[in-house]
């Protein structure tokens, strides 16, 4: 397990995946005494724009804003400086070296994570696109190249954290999604491929995990919240 000094309650970033704000402001209300961190993606940005981040900022929450930007350098420097002096903590990036060096000029006061590969990515999706290392070796050389660039992190699953962080260091942050509770947890239409408990993700090096579907689908999101962080806390 990393060392950093990370509180139990913002070691789970809570993935906010819903098509509407007031979907997602029930459910931080229902798991923010448990869940301080949240993650803002793609829909629900496109819902609520800056307001819903700004809500769960004031409500004493951290926020990670996962778009994920990719585009020529110059506009994706434009679209890293909107995030700037808004309380956001992490903002995702997915691209080359221009790329990220670019958003790593512009980060100001945000930590900037640089996603590696897709956890819904697997090894026959490198053979179809004509890769010839593994899923492994292209996180790794991603990670490094991103970390060297000035990126304050990165994301990727937890089967690649314990080959970063020994080869790496820990002066840096990951951040993994694909996680999924264990063998009674059914998360249906599951498009994940690169997936691992909680606590095993954190074991390799991870600092942090995203959790949606499975606490979304579970019966009991709370309990289900609290095993997963005793479980956290007994590493």
């Amino acid at each position: 397990m990393n060392k950093k000094n990370i509180p139990l309650n913002e070691r789970i970033i809570f993935a906010l995946d819903f098509s509407s704000t007031d979907e997602a402001k029930q459910w931080v209300r229902r798991v923010e005494s448990h869940i301080k961190f949240y993650k803002v993606g793609l829909q629900l940005f496109l819902a609520g724009w800056f307001p819903i981040i700004e809500w769960i900022i004031d409500r004493g929450h951290k926020v990670m804003v996962d778009l994920k930007f990719f585009d020529v350098p110059e506009t994706v420097k434009l679209a890293v400086e909107q995030l700037q002096n808004r309380g956001i903590t992490f903002a995702t990036i997915h691209g080359n070296d221009p790329i990220v060096r670019a958003a790593v000029k512009e980060k100001g006061d945000l930590k900037l994570l640089a996603v590696t590969v897709l956890t819904s990515f697997g090894e026959n999706d490198m053979k179809e696109m004509g890769l010839q290392c593994s899923v492994e070796d292209l996180v790794f050389h991603r990670a490094k190249q991103a970390l060297d660039i000035g990126c304050d992190g990165v994301v990727s699953s937890g089967l690649e954290a314990a080959r970063l962080r020994e080869r790496l260091g820990e002066k840096f942050l990951i951040i993994t999604p694909g996680i999924r509770p264990g063998k009674n947890i059914e998360v249906k239409e599951d498009d994940q491929v690169r997936i691992m408990t909680a606590e095993k993700a954190i074991k390799n090096g991870a600092d942090h995990v995203v959790i949606g579907r499975p606490i979304k689908t579970s019966k009991d999101p709370v309990a289900l919240i609290k095993s997963i962080q005793k479980n956290i806390s007994l590493l």
